[in-house]
């Protein structure tokens, strides 16, 4: 399929501008139109519920982020029975032209262009504006943290590689064509997603915005701008502060772990939660879901169900684990496989499943895995086991040092936040071989077993129309 593509800040300028109102439309509220100005706390939450939307596509959170992350890993493969999607990764074979480099790298900088207008808004202070604007903040961190993640060296191999442009200011049509920004260092942009969520926590009243939004799941709260700057602090390698923001998320007291044996009710539930696991996600409904394009149809066997758990994965839980529940064995279209199962509602007639973006049991893993790199071992086991427990009320618990605690925790993610777009980023963060189970027939062709250290394929390419149309925009190491 022949495609015209335009430099993404003139484009999505341009794009934004001449759709329909419709388009942006989060229900029941719609955000302000690109042409017109932010004038009350009104005008600012319907312009948060179109930055929501920009994030919630096929194209970014909705569906090829989280694919991905599983994907490039070892979690996901691609049947051979399948519609044709994600082949490319699968077998490690995307290029400058492909798709969802593309997608991901436009989507993102859309979703950016939306919090940035939010953010240069001029309204008098107010508890809801402090609310609004720390929203913002928190989705431009997010954003980037998942850009510089794709696009970039990982901040612990290399702090000074090309990361991605850095653009804070609304771009608009008058300046998109002249604005050609050069790809800003992996420690810039990192520096940038911590000031950002610093900047969202330090604003953001603990009451949120209850005139405005209902204190749930699908808006951003103060902690949650320390969640996911955990996981930000994670992926640099700086675990003392990754502690200390995990551990805020903790000792707020909003956020608990659900019943042991609730697991799989709480995944069949679309949402949104309150006080519960989630700390955020991105709400789809019957009127604005990503339909065949989404997430579930991607795992359902009754959408394209092209994406099938591999087999080791599976073999990591026990039979007490519920965990293991969320994972099939059989599919009526493709026999004897594993059936990711997290995502249940693609049939559902009233509701659908929103995208889970962070989850209190990820900071408990992060709190763990910090606690344990900084040397305070008792700790680790105790956040560690809160978790794998609460999961396998028959197992003893962890009691292992050093290392081994280490790939306890390590394991302990995989199974808790697999299919859920982290895996990835665990082998990149920490510099490690991706080793991919051989499947034999049941894996689409061409599927390779090893991507190891310093292969140029675990940082995805900068997409080709993005380059001919900036000359200050470098190309990533083997693709040129």
């Amino acid at each position: 399929m022949k495609r015209q593509y335009l430099y993404i800040l003139f484009g999505a300028t341009i794009f934004i501008a001449s759709c329909k109102k419709d388009f942006l439309v989060q229900n029941p509220p719609s955000a302000v139109p690109v042409n017109s100005a932010i004038k009350t706390e009104n005008d600012m939450s319907d312009a948060v519920n179109g930055m929501f939307n920009a994030m919630e596509p096929s194209t970014l959170f909705g569906r090829d982020i989280p694919v991905l992350g599983d994907e490039l890993a070892d979690n996901v493969f691609i049947s051979s029975n399948n519609s044709g999607r994600y082949l490319q990764e699968n077998n490690y074979t995307y290029s400058p032209i492909s798709t969802e480099p593309f997608n991901i790298w436009s989507q993102g900088y859309y979703a950016i262009l939306q919090a940035n207008r939010i953010l240069s808004a001029s309204l008098p202070a107010s508890a809801n504006v402090s609310q609004l604007r720390g929203e913002a903040y928190i989705s431009r961190a997010l954003v980037y943290l998942e850009l510089v993640n794709f696009y970039g060296t990982p901040y612990t191999v290399d702090k000074t590689a090309l990361g991605v442009p850095l653009i804070t200011a609304p771009t608009n049509s008058s300046t998109a064509l002249t604005d050609k920004p050069s790809r800003a260092t992996v420690q810039v942009i990192y520096t940038k997603i911590i000031s950002d969520l610093d900047s969202a926590y330090a604003t953001m009243p603990a009451a949120g915005a209850p005139t405005l939004q209902p204190a749930n799941s699908e808006y951003l709260s103060k902690f949650a701008a320390k969640a996911i700057e955990a996981r930000a602090y994670l992926y640099e390698g700086d675990y003392a502060d990754a502690a200390t923001a995990a551990l805020l998320v903790v000792n707020s007291g909003d956020y608990s772990l659900v019943a042991p044996g609730s697991l799989v009710p709480y995944w069949d539930n679309p949402g949104p939660t309150v006080a519960s696991e989630t700390i955020f996600e991105l709400a789809l409904t019957t009127a604005n879901n990503n339909g065949t394009d989404g997430l579930d149809s991607f795992y359902d066997q009754a959408g394209y169900g092209d994406g099938l758990c591999t087999p080791d994965l599976y073999n990591l839980y026990s039979a007490t684990d519920q965990r293991q529940q969320l994972i099939l064995t059989s599919s009526p279209k493709r026999g004897a496989v594993f059936v990711v199962n997290k995502y249940t509602n693609f049939s559902n007639p009233s509701d659908k499943d929103d995208i889970k973006i962070i989850r209190y049991a990820e900071v408990l893993l992060t709190l763990a895995e910090s606690d344990a790199r900084n040397g305070d071992e008792p700790d680790a086991l105790k956040y560690l086991n809160m978790l794998a427990q609460n999961r396998d009320p028959s197992f003893a618990g962890y009691a292992s040092t050093g290392n081994q605690l280490i790939t306890d925790i390590l394991n302990e993610r995989r199974k808790e936040l697999a299919f859920e777009g982290l895996r990835f980023f665990d082998f990149t963060r920490l510099n490690l071989p991706i080793v991919r189970q051989q499947l034999g027939p049941s894996v689409s062709a061409a599927s390779i077993g090893l991507i190891p250290v310093g292969d140029t394929r675990r940082i995805l390419p900068v997409p080709q129309s993005e380059i001919d149309a900036n000359p200050n925009i470098k190309q990533n190491p083997g693709y040129q």
